[in-house]
């Protein structure tokens, strides 16, 4: 057997009569696909961008919900969100599904393995795992070329924002969620891999859970320079003025209660670094803000 491709993405196993990609997932689970997939089910919204990123968008035949990006994702058909329907994914008769460790259920997934789907699951934990991950699908769906160059231009745009960012002067951040409960993500979670790009510290990167519940009183106590809030959609949520009550904040005192719209933060896809460019211009915004309070004289 003859043995082609990436060790790291997964291998072009080759016997004399056919080739067959075999790929290990974040799971352990050894894909195998006699051929590139040509019918592909996606559990996820940012695995289908991943895909049309990666140009695979024309085998995807079905997804779930919130898939809205690109465009043409919106007129795919749906197999659920939270809650997988799991006869339509079924019906769809894919040769290959792809999940999200984190973001599907471990029993339908196992579900669907025992229908014998194959399920390929991915689990992205930092920025820069965003372009094996595209390699990757390009190897399972057939489309290297596209999938390698759009991870070249990825890898090339994370480098100029490392470059430029990380080595700043570090700005603590506390980074919402949502308001009720009132949520954050841990040091584990992508988005604050994004905070680090950017020079900035995570003040509840110590908590065990992805994205934990914190009360007002640990975000008082942790006292962030800068409170960045997402929300559901585009517009900024009226929420983060909320925090404006707790004017011994020292982001109230600054004015440093900032939007990045969750779309660009909050889905693993090359998109994210258009929301880490944002989130490091608000932090640039707010060491100028110190530096001036540094340097005004004090009235005595």
């Amino acid at each position: 057997m003859m043995r082609l491709g990436l060790s790291l993405l997964g291998v072009l196993a080759c016997l004399p009569a056919r080739c067959e990609i075999v790929v290990t997932d974040v799971s352990g689970a050894s894909i195998r696909l006699a051929a590139p997939a040509r019918r592909i089910v996606s559990l996820t919204p940012h695995i289908t961008e991943l895909l049309f990123a990666a140009g695979a968008g024309d085998r995807v035949v079905g997804t779930a919900e919130y898939s809205d990006y690109p465009p043409a994702a919106k007129a795919l058909p749906r197999v659920g969100g939270n809650s997988l329907d799991l006869e339509a994914i079924v019906a769809l008769k894919p040769d290959l599904v792809m999940g999200w460790q984190s973001g599907n259920a471990a029993a339908a997934v196992a579900r669907l393995r025992a229908l014998g789907l194959t399920v390929h699951l991915s689990e992205p934990g930092r920025i820069e795992d965003i372009a094996g991950d595209l390699e990757r699908i390009g190897l399972l769906a057939g489309t290297g070329t596209t999938a390698n160059a759009a991870a070249k231009v990825f890898r090339e745009r994370y480098a100029a924002l490392v470059a430029r960012y990380s080595r700043r002067p570090p700005v603590t951040v506390f980074y919402q969620i949502w308001k009720q409960p009132l949520m954050t993500v841990n040091g584990k979670q992508i988005i604050s891999d994004a905070i680090r790009l950017c020079g900035g510290r995570n003040v509840f990167a110590q908590l065990p859970i992805l994205a934990p519940t914190v009360t007002v009183e640990a975000v008082i106590a942790a006292d962030p320079e800068v409170i960045v809030a997402s929300g559901m959609g585009e517009s900024r949520p009226e929420w983060l003025d909320d925090w404006r009550r707790w004017t011994t904040l020292t982001a109230v005192a600054r004015d440093n209660l900032y939007f990045v719209p969750p779309d660009l933060l909050q889905r693993h896809t090359p998109r994210i670094l258009d929301g880490a460019g944002k989130l490091c211009m608000h932090l640039e915004t707010a060491r100028a803000k110190r530096a001036k309070q540094a340097s005004t004289p004090r009235t005595p």
